[in-house]
């Protein structure tokens, strides 16, 4: 994982007009340039940088699972409101959001969001919100970035305020994905609350409903919700302290214990999908044949020597463990959850820096949040952001499937890489292209390699290119024409 240990300090002039974030009213996180800075109100300040240097957050940075911050003088910033403090966060180079992930990722946030939780309860802190927004990934390492989630709490009192948008930002999606494979990037495109118990109540049968982790998580809130909704009054809520901080601390303990137990029975399983095992038992390549793609791969990688690479269609991550081998920082993109699932599986056991997320590039993540200016687009934080791009084995299925015009896709191509597009041809005489073409061979008449090259060489020089034995597949390596690689 490349991280890196101190921030810039160079003046945020940038001559486009910052990006913030404004859901925290004690202060806003600005993007200008590559720069993430973070205004807090001065009756703030001070109980950040106390949280900044506590055994917990000191660990948590150490660790990379809390951003690196560090407080600035106002000036370097000009939008600085009068008296505000001003930080400066460490960047995430390729930032994620929950509608993106496959469940392993917010499962991952989620016990991140509960280790943080507990390990600051025993410093006079607590948590004020829990939600997977919170949280971004360095390759596969979940990184807290909201520090501002973290408030001094009153000793004595034993409420966590962030309990219900825990259950329903993290356990519901995960138990719903359990249950009825709800995926939690399909969840989270349509809303950054997560499920309501209700909600949760009318999609289960009587065995479900009865079953312990509804019973206490679903059945059990539905039931009481009645209850309490008569018993409220119009009143400001007022919590009742308790007559000790020992006290206070241990029922919150409990509480953040009790989570965690529940996220663990919720931990994803491996499953399966037309697309898990593809390379083993699925596809079309004779071990010679695999070889000899390996082989192309790895001198395409000696050539271009990426730090940032985007594996598009990257399946179960075998070429994108490749690049990560080579010490590239990956992004490993596939409209298969299970898939991306299996690539965090091993990404975490191998200890190497790739990203996978649940991305279908013929229609890619859009912007989203108020103004669509919360959370960028997938293509607005890929263009440009790439040494080399990957699409291996993927563009007969956006030619046929998506219908996109190869000029299209090479054009796309140009746009997300800075240095190199790694890329593979699949003739319409290939078993696979027929098998997906179905009967629609006419539309794709004019397909062949030189029309391929044709289209290629509007962007990109040709470096190399080699085509597979007894396949009428070919590989290449291009660099982008624009570009001092």
């Amino acid at each position: 994982m490349r991280v890196a240990t101190e921030p810039s300090f160079r003046r945020a002039d940038s001559p486009t007009p910052p990006r913030k974030s404004f859901r925290d009213p004690a202060g806003a996180v600005w993007r200008t340039g590559d720069r993430i800075l973070r205004t807090v109100r001065s009756d703030g300040a001070a109980d950040l940088d106390d949280f900044l240097a506590t055994r917990t957050a000191r660990a948590a940075m150490e660790r990379g699972n809390l951003v690196r911050s560090v407080r600035l003088a106002p000036t370097e910033f000009p939008a600085v409101p009068a008296g505000d403090a001003l930080y400066e966060h460490e960047r995430i180079w390729f930032p994620s959001y929950p509608h993106e992930w496959p469940a392993e990722l917010l499962h991952a946030a989620g016990q991140l969001t509960q280790e943080l939780g507990r390990g600051a309860l025993t410093e006079g802190f607590g948590l004020k919100d829990a939600t997977p927004y919170n949280v971004l990934f360095q390759g596969g390492t979940p990184v807290f970035v909201d520090v501002l989630s973290f408030e001094r709490r009153d000793g004595r009192d034993a409420t966590w305020m962030a309990y219900s948008q825990f259950v329903q930002t993290f356990l519901l999606p995960l138990l719903a994905y359990r249950e009825f494979g709800l995926l939690p990037a399909d969840l989270f495109m349509r809303r950054r609350e997560g499920l309501e118990p209700e909600e949760m109540y009318r999609m289960a049968g009587l065995r479900q409903q009865l079953s312990p982790e509804f019973l206490s998580l679903v059945t059990l809130p539905h039931w009481m919700s009645g209850v309490m909704t008569r018993r409220s009054t119009a009143g400001r809520y007022h919590p009742e302290p308790l007559d000790s901080e020992e006290k206070a601390r241990f029922v919150l303990d409990r509480l953040l214990a009790n989570c965690s137990r529940k996220l663990a029975r919720l931990e994803p399983q491996a499953t399966k999908s037309a697309w898990t095992d593809y390379l083993d038992h699925k596809s079309l390549y004779s071990s010679a044949q695999l070889e000899q793609k390996d082989r192309f791969v790895r001198e395409a990688l000696d050539r271009a020597r990426p730090r940032t690479v985007l594996d598009v269609g990257a399946n179960e991550g075998h070429f994108s463990f490749m690049a990560a081998d080579q010490k590239a920082s990956v992004v490993a993109i596939d409209s298969d959850a299970s898939v991306t699932g299996n690539i965090w599986r091993q990404a975490r056991a191998r200890n190497l820096d790739v990203l996978p997320l649940v991305v279908d590039l013929a229609r890619p993540t859009p912007a989203l949040g108020w103004r669509n200016q919360e959370c960028d687009s997938f293509l607005d934080r890929a263009r440009g952001s790439f040494d080399l791009v990957m699409m291996l084995a993927v563009i007969h299925h956006m030619l046929v499937t998506e219908r996109v015009p190869l000029e299209e896709i090479v054009a796309l191509a140009a746009e997300l890489t800075r240095g190199y597009l790694l890329i593979e041809f699949v003739a319409p005489s290939d078993p696979m292209f027929m098998r997906i073409v179905r009967g629609r061979e006419s539309l794709h008449l004019n397909l062949t390699r030189a029309a391929f090259e044709s289209a290629a060489a509007l962007h990109f020089d040709l470096v190399k290119a080699e085509p597979l034995d007894g396949l009428d597949r070919c590989l290449y390596l291009y660099r982008l024409r624009s570009s001092k690689a």
